[in-house]
């Protein structure tokens, strides 16, 4: 039997490699462990190895036994096990899972009974499934999720005298004595971080061998570029750009007869002129704006920004603009009417209209609507909500 599920594990990765090679060269970074059936059911990952139960492994078909592989690499690859910070770990758990199926169905890959998929969810984040998450969820992972020290304690933590480290942290009893490999011990900081880097390293090589072989899914792609950006805040990135817009500049000016004849540069400071526009369609929170607004008022003090306030859903809100002296506190206006569909071309018409070139424009938006067919003479950042693309401008990624 041994035999047998070495064999069809070697089969499962083989087929990943040739046929989704993204998949395949994460599957590869994974030593295979057997496990000791007392503490683990089906199948499980630490983001260091995978580990399996071997009666659980003979019950699914090949196509299966490739989908359990890959929905392990892919917990590592994607960095679940740095990710959770403050989250329950049985709900992150869900969401992770949650977040990963719907793309290995979309990519072809066949589940094992019981496995948590909703198409509805494709596309979307560990994090913003999270909340959609119930506590009361009965439906749990098929896997085990071992990075936590909050996990199950292990059968057998600590290796007895004579015992071996299969190199994936965790001892190794003789498989005829205890039936398999007991349970590792936690990720500890410096390893959780030392891995996330590995991870991320192994998760671009991966995406670039499979996109010179023409076989990286879409789907896949948005998430390996969404987790490949940079992780800099979006008030630092807003924040940076606003200060270097900021018009400063020295002049030379004649001095008085009194100063002397040297003629010194002294600093000039001018207003920056930032128009900032929500996008009142429905899809952003008024949480979430009041949270925007708290911020663009706290940076344009900083650089002196006189602020020109819009809201926009299919058209522009009737009551507005509303403007802002650099003294002034930039509120969020009583009522921001809106609801319907989403449109950007308005608030680029008024400005045309007005004869109105700002230094920038920051447009608080989802990023899903109808945008202007070729982008203004000013520079323009779209501060987005969700994964939506955006055809020109700066983009800056708010959750």
């Amino acid at each position: 039997m041994a035999d047998d599920i070495e064999t069809k594990l070697s089969a499962a990765r083989t087929r990943l490699i040739l046929d989704k090679p993204f998949l395949g060269a994460l599957v590869l970074r994974l030593p295979m462990v057997k496990a000791a059936p007392s503490w683990c059911p089906t199948i499980a990952t630490d983001a260091r190895a995978v580990y399996y139960n071997a009666e659980y492994i003979a019950g699914l078909s090949l196509e299966q036994t490739q989908f359990m592989l890959a929905h392990e690499a892919l917990h590592c690859a994607l960095s679940h096990f740095v990710r959770r910070q403050h989250r329950v770990q049985r709900r992150w758990d869900i969401a992770c899972d949650l977040a990963i199926n719907p793309l290995l169905i979309r990519d072809g890959l066949r589940p094992p009974v019981g496995s948590l998929a909703d198409m509805k969810l494709e596309g979307m984040t560990a994090e913003e499934i999270y909340p959609l998450v119930e506590e009361t969820d009965q439906d749990g992972p098929l896997d085990q999720h071992l990075y936590d020290a909050s996990a199950p304690a292990a059968s057998n933590p600590d290796p007895e005298p004579g015992q071996e480290s299969d190199g994936a942290g965790s001892s190794r009893r003789d498989d005829h004595e205890a039936g398999g490999a007991p349970q590792p011990a936690p990720l500890g900081v410096a390893e959780r971080d030392q891995l996330a880097h590995e991870w991320r390293q192994r998760l671009a090589s991966a995406a670039q061998q499979a996109l010179q072989a023409g076989k990286l899914a879409g789907a896949m792609a948005r998430i390996v570029d969404q987790l490949l950006q940079p992780r800099l805040p979006w008030r630092m990135l807003l924040a940076r750009y606003l200060v270097h817009t900021a018009r400063e500049d020295y002049r030379y000016s004649r001095p008085s007869r009194r100063e002397g004849s040297a003629i010194l540069p002294t600093l000039r400071s001018g207003q920056v002129d930032l128009v900032v526009v929500l996008d009142t369609s429905g899809s952003v929170t008024d949480a979430e704006v009041r949270e925007f607004l708290t911020e663009v008022d706290a940076i344009k003090g900083q650089v002196r920004a006189r602020v020109t306030l819009h809201a926009c859903d299919a058209a522009l809100a009737p009551e507005g603009p509303w403007r802002y002296e650099p003294w002034e506190e930039l509120v969020a206006p009583r009522h921001l009417r809106g609801g319907g569909g989403t449109r950007f071309g308005p608030v680029f018409q008024w400005l045309e209209r007005a004869d109105h070139r700002p230094d920038v424009l920051l447009y608080f938006t989802d990023a899903r609507g109808e945008f202007p067919a070729a982008a203004p003479q000013f520079p323009v950042i779209w501060l987005v909500k969700g994964e939506a693309p955006v055809p020109w401008g700066s983009r800056i990624q708010l959750n």
